[in-house]
């Protein structure tokens, strides 16, 4: 088992038309590490909406030709995606498109409802029909129910907003307003920024607006709304402050990029902390630190500062293979061989401290220690950037299932055996705190404490599982 992040969301309304699409292309590319299994663009012209989404990374699914197929415009959303609930198919490539009596929508979703396999059997018995086996759907259907009877769309996400538990930064796009949204406990980050020519850039991490050149203006608060148009922009604020902001810690350990800040709080910084608490907590001799490529390396910086023990380059990345927790339904073992190369001169005969952020099911950290170890590596000391992980998530994170977490079966002692290393240690679950300067935050893949009610399907197929039911 991997552990995956489900997506990341991308919007723009520009004051004037132009191949728009392009400005998505960049700002996707930017958040492709959130998800690599599928993503689109749609284009809004006038109100005509033209799009293409499809299974494959940004790369793959937009050339040239591609692009130039998408019509000029003002608005424009995008999406890239690993599926925390449907499987991997193009029907559930985002944004979705809805055409309802009130006009056009499109949106797309970062996050998990963790009760949407409840609200999408209470619209099945009303008589919904549903085409994708994704939660976001289940959004799109209640905006637009709502919609019929709402004087706006915002007005109708607002109403919607009152039914939905869990995750969900979501950007929404009508034939006139480009709309940002962040769930009441702000599980995922959304932030929104300005580029010279007075367009507005809706992102889910700000390292996609510095991609296209937009200038960061602020993060979105838990709860709020943001509607943007041709008149300027409007703050919906009527779920801020409605629950304990709950922001997840794993985004500052592994999902951001570490050159994004999220909530004020700097992803690189964040990172170095959490490496700083390691070595001052978990001390150990060594002639060397090393970080596992990339989201090991800022705590592996920090460690090294904090211990004085030098810091090198020990595993060498092939940049050109996706990120191994982020690729579904492949062999890790065998991503890890082509992705991983081992630097010799650095390791042969050394004591060494190798740092990543996660240990899972324990299978790459041994094939990664097997690395080390065939390099020369005299003694292989590692140390975790995040407590171990004994839980489920339902708000994003595909940790479904606690059988599958090594943590949940077995003890520190028992893992470090398991994986060949001479000892191990992780981030005490108490020091937190320090890597936001906050205790708001949800920890609860560590601590098994869940800001709501735990689902009744916990399933990440669940919705396929209920169509392959209906058939039998």
């Amino acid at each position: 088992m991997a552990i995956h992040e489900e997506c990341g969301v991308f919007g723009i309304i520009s004051p004037n038309s132009y191949k728009i699409a392009e400005t998505v292309y960049y700002g996707l590319y930017a958040l492709q590490h959130r998800g690599q299994e599928s993503c689109g663009i749609v284009v809004n012209d006038d109100g005509v909406f033209s799009s293409h989404k499809d299974v494959g990374l940004v790369s793959e699914v937009f050339d040239s030709l591609s692009l130039s197929s998408l019509s000029e415009g003002t608005i424009a959303i995008g999406h890239v995606r690993y599926s925390t609930t449907g499987t991997a198919t193009r029907n559930n490539c985002q944004p979705i498109q809805v055409n309802h009596q009130k006009g056009k929508m499109a949106i797309a979703h970062n996050g998990n409802l963790s009760n949407a396999f409840d609200l999408r059997n209470e619209l099945e018995l009303t008589g919904a029909i549903f085409h994708t086996t994704s939660d976001t759907e289940t959004i799109a259907y209640l905006v637009t129910k709502e919609r019929l009877t709402a004087p706006s769309i915002e007005d109708a996400l607002n109403r919607a907003m009152y039914r939905f538990e869990g995750a969900y930064s979501l950007v929404l796009m009508s034939a006139t307003k480009l709309i940002a949204a962040r769930d009441p406990h702000g599980f995922r980050p959304l932030c929104y920024g300005r580029m010279q020519d007075g367009s507005i850039v809706v992102a889910s991490e700000s390292c996609a607006l510095h991609a296209v050149g937009a200038q960061f203006v602020r993060d979105l608060e838990p709860g709020e709304i943001l509607v943007f148009d041709r008149e300027g922009s409007a703050s919906i604020r009527d779920h801020c402050g409605a629950k304990p902001k709950k922001s997840c810690i794993f985004e500052y350990i592994y999902f951001a990029r570490p050159d994004s800040v999220i909530d004020g709080v700097c992803v690189h910084r964040s990172r170095k902390i959490a490496g700083r608490i390691l070595a001052k907590t978990l001390p150990v001799e060594a002639d060397v630190v090393i970080g596992v490529p990339d989201s090991g390396l800022d705590a592996a910086i920090g460690y090294s500062e904090e211990s004085g023990i030098p810091y090198e380059i020990g595993l060498m990345k092939n940049k050109y293979i996706g990120r191994t927790f982020i690729s579904p339904d492949q062999s890790r073992i065998d991503q890890v061989k082509i992705k991983l190369s081992p630097i010799e001169c650095v390791l042969k005969g050394k004591r060494v401290v190798l740092i990543d952020d996660s240990i899972v099911r324990g299978t790459t950290s041994r094939r990664i220690v097997k690395l080390l170890r065939e390099a020369g590596a005299k003694e292989i000391h590692m140390r975790i950037s995040s407590p171990p992980f004994l839980h489920p998530c339902y708000y994003g994170t595909d940790i479904d299932s606690e059988e599958n977490l090594i943590a949940n079966r077995h003890s520190v002692e028992e893992i470090a055996e398991i994986i060949g290393v001479d000892s191990l240690a992780y981030l005490p679950i108490e020091s937190l705190s320090e890597l936001v300067c906050s205790d708001a935050y949800c920890s609860s893949c560590f601590d098994g404490i869940y800001p709501t009610a735990i689902p009744t399907d916990t399933r990440k197929d669940k919705f396929s599982r209920k169509l392959s039911e209906k058939k039998t």
